[in-house]
């Protein structure tokens, strides 16, 4: 395997065993920042749609503009970071992102706000390998590296309960333009912290970029969702939108006769799938951020404008969902190791689905319907705290051992898959409703049976045990 030249190791404090802890602070603080885009954005969506004069379709757009382009680019970003180095695309993608939040916040039309989001997707797509790919670099014990991929994947439940109540104050204090302007000084304190301290990374040898593969993918996914946004407001039969239904079915062709000939220099080897309990795995976690992207997207509108909550309010509201998912990640791990991923990956999707369900008969501002609101949050958010860490652990076990990170690659691509359709049908499901109300109602049934088809599918397909006692 080739390697670079020069490859320098890990920046460490005098007496210590490893690196210091402000690398894997810097490191984190990219992926926080890109996860915290995907929830931040909720929040404001209504002070958007005030001051840009747009409607349901736009705002479904300034959330799906991030997330399609994130998981469609998220196995090349891999490839990349393999191919050029993990520390130096991590510092692009910083630098990209820091700039184009910066640029997003002057925004003043749809079309550049949504564009823009488009190349944050892009940018934030690049964070994600990349900072793990310089962890496992510069953490070489592996006792080390495993509590520092810990603490680094434990972001992902900081900056899902940070988002609300962050965006929520930004939008009440400052305006929307906030929201944006928060990740600048995020990007450049990550970007001083990881010049300084990260350590270059060995450059793998990898076959050539799968660019049908790679180009078919986002033209079916941005299709698709163009089709499910614009369709209600243009007629399921407008041209436009049957020619991107089109688009997409020729997309999705194109795609899997790509990777059938390319093998395993595909962007997504078709072999991992004849793995059991793989298939499951992810098309559990395309459900699983369905429910969770969409159920963010459709409560943000309705305690705003259906409940009329200020932007602080609806994010403190949100709290009994997002907190669970700062804390609860961690037994879920103890569990997953003691009696392997399908039980609680079930359990996660029951309490997900049964968290949404329960709402949907109170959509009114009566006492009940607050409480009602509450429990069911916190049933959701328990239930993403149990489902998510499972899937991983599910995925992890089954598929070969030379695909693992390209497993993990695939798993979170799907999830954002899911986050982008979420949002695109759960919206058609608000357009074709008479209120805010009853759109709401209907909408949470629909991720909720949603939802509990995740029950069915981790249940009857995941895989995975317990690690034997020694």
């Amino acid at each position: 395997m080739a390697t670079q030249a020069g490859v320098q190791p890990a920046v460490t404090q005098p007496g210590s065993e490893g690196p210091p802890r402000a690398l894997l602070i810097g490191l984190s603080l990219g992926y926080f920042m890109v996860l915290l885009d995907m929830t931040i954005v909720s929040v404001a969506l209504p002070a958007m749609a005030d001051y840009l004069d747009v409607g349901l379709s736009g705002l479904q757009w300034v959330t799906n503009g991030y997330t399609i382009t994130f998981a469609a680019l998220l196995l090349t970003a891999g490839w990349l970071s393999d191919r050029f180095g993990g520390r130096r695309v991590f510092l692009w993608g910083l630098v990209a992102f820091g700039v184009l939040s910066g640029v997003s916040a002057l925004a003043t039309t749809l079309p550049v706000l949504v564009a823009l989001r488009l190349a944050l997707g892009a940018a934030g797509a690049l964070l994600l390998p990349s900072s793990l790919a310089v962890i496992t670099n510069a953490y070489t014990d592996p006792a080390m590296r495993a509590r520092a991929v810990g603490s680094w994947a434990a972001i992902t439940g900081a900056a899902l309960a940070a988002g609300p109540v962050v965006g929520g104050v930004l939008t009440d204090t400052v305006g929307w333009r906030a929201i944006f302007l928060i990740n600048v000084p995020l990007a450049l304190a990550s970007l001083l912290i990881t010049v300084k301290m990260a350590p270059e990374t060995a450059l793998k040898q990898r076959g050539g970029l799968d660019l049908t593969g790679q180009i078919s993918s986002v033209v079916a996914l941005a299709a698709l969702v163009y089709a499910l946004i614009e369709g209600p407001d243009k007629g399921w039969g407008a041209t436009g939108v049957l020619i991107a239904f089109a688009l997409t079915a020729l997309a999705v062709v194109t795609f899997l006769v790509a990777e059938v000939r390319a093998g395993d220099a595909a962007m997504i080897p078709l072999r991992m799938f004849r793995s059991p309990g793989f298939s499951p795995a992810v098309g559990a976690g395309l459900l699983a951020n369905f429910g969770l992207s969409g159920l963010l997207f459709v409560l943000s509108l309705f305690f705003q404008e259906g409940r009329g909550y200020s932007p602080v309010v609806t994010g403190l509201v949100f709290l009994p969902l997002t907190l669970p998912t700062a804390f609860n990640p961690i037994y879920t791990g103890r569990l997953v190791g003691r009696i392997g991923p399908r039980r609680p990956a079930t359990l996660g999707f029951v309490l997900m689905g049964v968290g949404a369900l329960l709402q949907a008969p109170f959509t009114g501002n009566s006492a009940l319907a607050l409480a009602a609101t509450v429990v069911g949050l916190l049933a959701f958010g328990f239930g993403v705290s149990f489902a998510l860490p499972s899937l991983v652990a599910g995925m992890s076990s089954t598929v070969p051992a030379e695909f693992a990170g390209m497993g993990a690659g695939v798993l979170n691509s799907a999830r954002q898959v899911g986050a982008s359709l979420g949002v695109a049908v759960l919206g058609i499901v608000l357009n074709l409703s008479s209120s805010s109300a009853d759109g709401t109602r209907w909408a949470l049934v629909t991720g909720g049976l949603v939802l509990l088809l995740g029950a069915v599918v981790t249940s009857t397909g995941l895989r995975g045990k317990a690690p034997a006692a020694k």
